[in-house]
């Protein structure tokens, strides 16, 4: 079963309803004790850094998140501002993130003649090779919207990259954490891919 993180600021119902598409069962919850025998957790996030680091506080799921994907090695994928939210911060805020992946959150520039935020249907290519990624043909298109994007430390953590301006990480990895800048539950067959893909994993032992 995959719970679907609901802290108050996430597309939950596109989520839920593309994993139903798929024939994955999913179960949306705003209990962090419901977490305790999750197989799987999606974190999505539409919104600001630091409210979203805030509510994830205040409603008791930072310690259980940091437990499951750190002591039990549950697979987790965030999505959009919840993938930013496992680097260690934003440049929109000043809380610190999850800091589960060495990597920091910055503001598009619209000194580049830049429309931001970065929205609409771009490619992605692959970085390194990644569990939820496979059978993605090149160039792939995916869905975006956000004004921010991840730029991690080690290149090892980057799974997929996409140039708007500059080049950014679209997909990030670490052991049984992944996270996609891009929607895939708004982006057609390949998401359906990612999150099939996603749905088998197991455990990091």
């Amino acid at each position: 079963m995959i719970f679907i993180i609901d802290y108050g600021m996430g597309n939950l119902g596109s989520v839920k309803n593309m994993l139903r598409y798929i024939g994955v069962p999913s179960s949306i919850t705003n209990k962090p004790d419901h977490l305790k025998n999750a197989e799987k957790i999606i974190l999505p996030g539409v919104g600001s850094f630091d409210q979203a680091m805030k509510r994830i506080e205040e409603s008791g799921f930072k310690e259980m998140l940091d437990y499951k994907a750190l002591v039990e090695n549950v697979p987790i994928l965030g999505i959009c501002l919840g993938m930013q939210l496992f680097t260690c911060g934003s440049e929109e805020g000043k809380l610190p993130g999850l800091g589960w992946i060495s990597a920091d959150t910055i503001r598009f520039s619209k000194e580049k003649g830049l429309k931001v935020p970065h929205m609409g249907w771009n490619q992605v290519r692959e970085y390194n090779t990644c569990p939820i990624t496979l059978g993605l043909p090149s160039n792939s298109k995916f869905y975006f919207v956000h004004s921010y994007y991840v730029k991690v430390s080690n290149p090892t953590n980057s799974a997929l990259k996409t140039t708007y301006g500059i080049e950014f990480d679209s997909a990030i990895q670490k052991n049984n954490i992944f996270g996609t800048q891009f929607h895939p539950e708004k982006s057609h067959k390949y998401g359906m891919k990612v999150l099939e893909n996603f749905a088998k994993l197991r455990p990091c032992l």
